[in-house]
């Protein structure tokens, strides 16, 4: 049956989506950590499941269609469409299944927003430590001119 297709494509993208948070969330922990080692491979596995993610839309789209069409609606038609013109129980479900992609959506979208807010801040820390790094500091002096003034020793973190 169509709306059965339809439904088993809904779950795989839901969970998808939670795989997503998880991941979203794993590279959180890492920046939070301090610990840049597993930045790159926690990217990754974001990445690939977004790919994951534009493939099971694909599928879902093309389920969606097909239920459109047996429900006499355009091929366009949006969850909340199909499941106001869905027979009972599919009804209850695809709208189970829209709360749950908002939801989740939602949680995503913070998610991601706060890891670049973090990655950005990380960015800025790094900016700042490289720069005060520098063998000197340069100055003017009283007639205009440029003067290098040598900072003497300087102690480096290595956990930066």
């Amino acid at each position: 049956m169509t709306l059965n297709s339809l439904s088993e494509a809904l779950w795989h993208e839901r969970r998808l989506l939670e795989l997503l948070l998880f991941k979203l969330e794993e590279e959180q922990l890492v920046l939070t950590s301090g610990r840049s080692r597993w930045l790159a491979q926690a990217t990754r596995e974001v990445e690939s499941v977004l790919d994951e993610i534009r493939s099971a839309e694909i599928a879902r789209a093309v389920e969606a269609e097909a239920v459109a069409a047996t429900l006499g609606l355009d091929g366009g038609a949006s969850l909340a469409e199909l499941a106001a013109a869905a027979p009972a129980p599919w009804d209850e479900l695809l709208r189970t299944h829209r709360d749950a992609f908002a939801s989740l959506t939602s949680e995503i979208g913070r998610m991601a927003d706060d890891n670049r807010e973090l990655l950005a801040l990380s960015h800025r820390a790094t900016q700042e430590t490289l720069a005060s790094l520098e063998h000197s500091v340069r100055t003017y002096d009283e007639t205009g001119q440029r003067r290098t003034e040598s900072l003497g020793a300087q102690l480096l973190d290595r956990s930066i």
